[in-house]
This record gives structure tokens, sequence and C-alpha cells, in this order.
């Protein structure tokens, strides 16, 4: 996958801690650091790092206000992951199909 979209997905959903960001930013509009740091049993510096992962695969966006910056989450760039998944379990569907055609079940 080198350096398709997909794969920076995946590879930044790869870190627990980074999926449990997404998540807590899916469950409302926007989120600072601090705020998701409080939740987190990590530092709010860790999570600055995690939020800068996340926005390079462009799974989060951010907006600056006044003194803080605002993260969202924007789910679009799971499009990419999602529809390499379905290629591919179509591919493997097409497959299984084909052996169960030359070895039928007796």
């Amino acid at each position: 996958m080198g350096d398709h979209p997909a794969g920076r997905v995946f590879s930044a959903l790869a870190d627990l801690t980074r999926r449990t960001v997404v998540e807590a930013l899916a469950t409302r509009d926007t989120a600072t650091a601090t705020e998701l740091a409080a939740e987190l049993p990590v530092t709010r510096q860790a999570v600055s790092k995690h939020l800068t992962a996340l926005s390079s695969a462009g799974l989060v966006a951010s907006e600056r206000r006044g003194r803080e910056t605002h993260y969202r989450l924007t789910p679009h760039a799971l499009d990419d992951a999602l529809d390499w998944m379905e290629r591919v379990g179509t591919q493997w569907e097409r497959r299984l199909a084909a052996l169960r055609s030359r070895f039928p079940e007796r």
C-alpha cells in the first residue's frame, strides 16, 4: 500500500491511544488537546503528538480559536481505507468461490 491514503489511515489507527482519541472525538463536535488529555492516561503533550499523527493521516482537522486549537474528526479519510478493505474482501470472496467450485463439499 506504500504511501496510499489507506496506508496512512491504518498506520495512524494502529496505535491504541490514537484509536481512543478518534473514539473520543467521534462523540463531540470538537475538543482541545487539554480536554482529551483529561480523559486519557497520557499527558497533553502526548495527546498533541497523537493528534498530529491523526492529522497527517487526514483523520482530524484543527481550527485555532484564540489561544486554543480545537480538533474535529474528519471521517472521510476512512473512505479510502474502507474502499481498500471492500476491494480486498471482494477478491477473497471470488477466490473462495472458485475453490468451492473446484472442491465441492461431500
